[in-house]
């Protein structure tokens, strides 16, 4: 990806002011409100309540939280690899951000927003059509929405690899505690919510009682669970 010098305008002067993002470690739009929300701070506990750590990760497992609306399902992997750092990614608007990377010990636990950017596909309860891939399986490595066959680099901040997803998924930022506890704390890149929660009104009523439900924000902890016990059928193509 070209690097271009992002712009900022000074409302009451007109002056443009030129900022490369290499000099502030992090690109500008990762940081202004466009590309980057920071929600609750929220810890991922298991079915039982109890804190997740993130040795205690299955590699190649599809666990499942909601953040950061209790409708708003996210997929959390530990991978067999580390990913790269500070990958560059385009929104489908072509604002660029950059994701930092996997989080734990090893740089190898990713956690993603469920939601497909093509249609809206996404992770509910009745089922799943996206899922990390492991070896031995097609697209093995990748995060795929069988909805249309989009498939998404997990290792590279799920920038779209093939299919008809105009941008990546937007990635969830997790934190790692001192104590190897797992903390979800903000979106980045272009989040589908609006559109989602405008689309899937039966849907939500269903699975949440109400829309209003679905949307309320979550806080505190989020339970974390296998897909497998989260949605009813996993659907690989």
């Amino acid at each position: 990806m070209e690097r271009r010098n992002f712009l900022k305008v000074l409302s009451a002067t007109g002056a443009v002011i030129a900022i490369n993002p290499s000099t502030i470690g992090q690109t500008l739009m990762a940081k202004d409100g466009a590309l980057y929300k920071r929600y609750a701070k929220v810890q991922l506990v298991d079915g039982s309540g109890a804190p997740l750590k993130a040795d205690a990760l299955k590699t190649g497992e599809n666990y499942v939280f909601n953040y950061p609306y209790a409708g708003t399902s996210c997929l959390l992997v530990n991978l067999p690899m580390p990913t790269a750092k500070d990958v560059e990614l385009t929104d489908e608007f072509g604002n660029e951000y950059v994701w930092k990377g996997g989080v734990g010990s090893k740089g190898t636990i990713v956690a993603y927003s469920g939601i497909c950017p093509h249609q809206l596909t996404h992770i509910n309860k009745n089922d799943s059509f996206i899922t990390f891939r492991n070896p031995g399986e097609r697209f093995a490595g990748d995060i795929v929405c069988d909805g249309h066959t989009s498939v998404y680099d997990a290792e590279r901040g799920c920038r779209v690899k093939e299919g008809k997803a105009p941008q990546p998924l937007a990635a969830i930022v997790l934190e790692v505690g001192s104590d190897n506890t797992l903390w979800a704390v903000g979106v980045l890149g272009k989040d589908k919510f609006h559109e989602f929660f405008g689309s899937f009104r039966r849907e939500l009523k269903e699975q949440f009682g109400s829309k209003r439900k679905a949307k309320a924000k979550v806080a505190e902890r989020a339970e974390t669970v296998l897909l497998s016990d989260y949605t009813r059928d996993i659907v690989k193509l």
